[in-house]
C-alpha cells in the first residue's frame, strides 16, 4: 500500500487566538487518513518567553500559563475529530487506523528549556513536558528524524556554528536527500536526484497559522498558509500536494 505523510508546519499557537481551523485541518485528516502526521514544531508559540519582544510595548500581559493553555487549546482543536474517528472505528469494528504522530520541537518550544538554562531557579515549575505532546512522539530540538527516507527537522543547520539552512536548494546540496523543514514563513521546494536516480526533494514550510505577524508587515504576511500532503512515499521519494487553510475551511 501506497504510504502517505501529512506535515502540519509552525502554527505558533498564541492566547485569545481563534482555533476553529485547526479542527478543519483534524477533519481533513481524517478523511484522508495518512500513514504518518508530523507536526514540524513551534506548535506552540510561548510569546512570554521571547526575548526580541521583551521590553516593548507589545510584551504587557504576557504569561507563560497562558500560552501553555493557547497550546492546549489548539491541540484539543487539531485532534479532537481524530479522537472521534478512532472511536468511531473501534465502536463499529472498522479497519482500525493508527497514524503514527512525530512533533519535531522548534525554536519557540525551545524557549521553555532556555529560559531555565539561564534562570536556574525556574527548574521544576517550566519544561517542555507542560506542553500538550503527550499524544506525540517527540524530537527533541534539531534533532532529526528519518520517515520513510525523508528527514525531518523544525530546520536544518550547517557549518560550525549551526546556522539554518534558508533554501531548499541549499538542503538538497548539503543534506544529499529527502528533507522537509519548518521555521521560515511561506514555502520553497526544489529538486533533485540522487546518484542512483531516485528523486529527492526538500520543502522549507513554516505557517500554518491565521494571524499576521507584526515585525513582517503587510508585504511580508503575504505567504503561503496550509499543510503538506506527501503521497506515495518510498525511499524519499514522493509526490507533494500543498493544502491551504483557505481550502481545508471551505471544505471540512
Amino acid at each position: 500500500m501506497p504510504i502517505k505523510h501529512f506535515v502540519i508546519p509552525d502554527v505558533q499557537a498564541k492566547p485569545d487566538s481563534d482555533f476553529s481551523y485547526l479542527t478543519s485541518i483534524g477533519n481533513y485528516i481524517v478523511a484522508k487518513k495518512p500513514d504518518v502526521i508530523v507536526c514540524i514544531g513551534d506548535f506552540a508559540d510561548m510569546e512570554s518567553l521571547s526575548s526580541y519582544d521583551k521590553g516593548r510595548k507589545s510584551f504587557e500581559g504576557r504569561s507563560y500559563q497562558r500560552d501553555i493553555w493557547a497550546a492546549r487549546d489548539a491541540m484539543d482543536a487539531l485532534l479532537t475529530p481524530l479522537y472521534k474517528e478512532f472511536k468511531r472505528l473501534k465502536q463499529n469494528k472498522d479497519k482500525q487506523w493508527h497514524p503514527r504522530m512525530v512533533l519535531t520541537l522548534g525554536n519557540h518550544e525551545n524557549r521553555i528549556n532556555r529560559a531555565v538554562d539561564m534562570q536556574r531557579e525556574l527548574e521544576g515549575l517550566m519544561s517542555v513536558d507542560n506542553l500538550p505532546y503527550q499524544d506525540w512522539e517527540v524530537i527533541p530540538f534539531l534533532e532529526t528524524i528519518v520517515i520513510d527516507g525523508v528527514a525531518y527537522s523544525h530546520y536544518f543547520t550547517s557549518g560550525v556554528m549551526g546556522r539554518p539552512i534558508t533554501t531548499a536548494n541549499a538542503l538538497l546540496t548539503k543534506k544529499h536527500m529527502s528533507c522537509f523543514a519548518g521555521h521560515q514563513q511561506g514555502r520553497q521546494i526544489a529538486y533533485g536526484r540522487r546518484a542512483d536516480g531516485k528523486e529527492m526533494t526538500a520543502i522549507i514550510c513554516g505557517s500554518c497559522y491565521e494571524h499576521d505577524e507584526d515585525y513582517l508587515g503587510w508585504q511580508g504576511n503575504q505567504h503561503y498558509r496550509g499543510v503538506y500532503v506527501l503521497h506515495d512515499v518510498q525511499d524519499g521519494s514522493f509526490d507533494e500536494m500543498a493544502v491551504s487553510i483557505k481550502y481545508m475551511k471551505e471544505n471540512y
